[in-house]
């Protein structure tokens, strides 16, 4: 993006409007993260102070993120999420499950009222700061090793998501923490309860550090001159002032105590918001002669599987946009067919210049 982009006025609008896309998401994710983190625990033990958990979750990430280097990081958020997902598949395991209730929801649908949820859904399972993350992570990997990689961390992801969803599927009324707790309990003793509760606080703490971390190497990457730029080396004021920013975010919803499943659902909502604008420039740049050689460019095949994401994320993109606008006295959503048109018509304009840098000549 800053090779293509970097030179222009217009360009560098571009990089700062992804930029802070991007950060909004972690800020907004961080608040989610703190407070999950905290949920767990306080589900473990009821004697601890909700702002003395929150304050140790600050201190103890602000202090991996200001002495550990990404590799030591990285090594501590695998633990982490291997904690978390053992946590949610035994719990998910250990739950009578009706398999043909599970199975019916294999067909697709959006039940009325639940929009924000299914965004929600989207914008944290596909996150868009992984992208930079996973480029800031980069382990002298040939091609084919990242991509064997990539397959083992989205399938073992996926599986983990099943786990979660299947573990919340026990609870028919209203869904909090408590109420999931409580009902586990009923299923399977103390156990239960505590299996939540670590899992809870391993996936906060772990997407606690994730989250700042991706902040500011995605800040390094779009604002950095060239990638071994001195100015933002991980020791450095700049890209310590990005993820303590983030971090701070977060620590003040922390400490406000605001309700955590409605402040998570919002913050994947708003990073589902984001991904139009992420999946749009990906799939410019994995056309883009001038950024990638031929082999590593996007093939027929792939670029007919991601025209259809982008498409989707578009459309959902634009619907949202109009649903919010709803809120503003005086405006009235259009109709789905005028939202249909909008959406094609944004994804003509960002076909013609993919087309262009696939058989257009290279300068």
């Amino acid at each position: 993006m800053r090779m293509q982009y970097g030179s222009s006025k217009g360009g560098q609008l571009v990089l700062w409007l992804a930029l802070i896309a991007i950060l909004t998401g972690c800020a907004a994710f961080e608040a989610g993260n703190i407070l999950g983190a905290a949920a767990g625990v306080s589900l473990i033990s009821d004697q601890i102070s909700p702002e003395l958990v929150v304050a140790a979750i600050g201190v103890g990430s602000g202090l991996l993120l200001w002495k550990g280097t990404i590799r030591q990081i990285a090594i501590i958020l695998g633990v982490m999420v291997a904690v978390m997902g053992f946590c949610f598949v035994i719990t998910a395991l250990s739950i009578p499950h009706s398999f043909p209730s599970i199975l019916a929801g294999f067909r697709p649908g959006i039940p009325q009222g639940s929009e924000i949820l299914v965004l929600a859904l989207i914008g944290t399972t596909v996150v868009p700061y992984n992208l930079f993350l996973g480029s800031g992570l980069k382990h002298n990997q040939t091609p084919a090793e990242m991509k064997a990689g990539l397959f083992v961390a989205i399938f073992l992801g996926g599986f983990i998501s099943a786990t979660v969803l299947l573990t919340g599927t026990v609870i028919a009324d209203e869904f909090s923490f408590e109420g999931l707790a409580e009902t586990l309990t009923v299923h399977l003793g103390a156990g239960g309860q505590l299996l939540l509760g670590v899992g809870l606080f391993g996936a906060g703490l772990s997407s606690t550090l994730t989250a700042a971390l991706a902040a500011a190497i995605t800040a390094r990457s779009i604002l950095g001159s060239e990638p071994t730029d001195n100015r933002w080396i991980e020791t450095g004021i700049r890209f310590r002032s990005v993820w303590a920013g983030v971090l701070s975010i977060g620590l003040i919803f922390g400490f406000l105590q605001v309700r955590p499943v409605p402040a998570i659902i919002l913050a994947q909502a708003l990073n589902g918001v984001i991904l139009p604008l992420i999946s749009v420039l990906l799939f410019l740049m994995m056309n883009h002669k001038d950024v990638l050689p031929a082999a590593h460019r996007n093939g027929p095949l792939y670029n007919i599987l991601m025209g259809v994401v982008v498409y989707l994320t578009l459309l959902m993109g634009v619907t949202n946009l109009f649903r919010a606008l709803g809120a503003v006295p005086g405006f009235e959503v259009p109709e789905q067919s005028i939202i249909l048109i909008a959406s094609i018509i944004l994804f003509v304009v960002v076909i013609l210049p993919v087309a262009k840098n696939i058989w257009g000549k290279k300068p």
